[in-house]
């Protein structure tokens, strides 16, 4: 799926949130949106798990 279909479709999930669930529960798509962006990207290898642990992570 494309990048614009993929946000096309967020929008729509959060809007429709937003509409029947209430600014919170918007707040909370938003946010298992976001979680689930950062995981698909680590597992898919784009993003290592080192940048979000910082520097102690590293001297394990």
């Amino acid at each position: 799926m494309s990048r614009a279909g993929s946000g096309l479709l967020v929008g729509m999930a959060l809007g429709f949130a937003g509409w029947f669930g209430g600014f919170g529960a918007f707040l909370l798509v938003a946010a298992l949106g976001a979680v689930g962006f950062v995981v698909g990207r680590i597992i898919e290898g784009d993003v290592e798990l080192s940048q979000f642990l910082g520097e102690g992570a590293r001297r394990r």
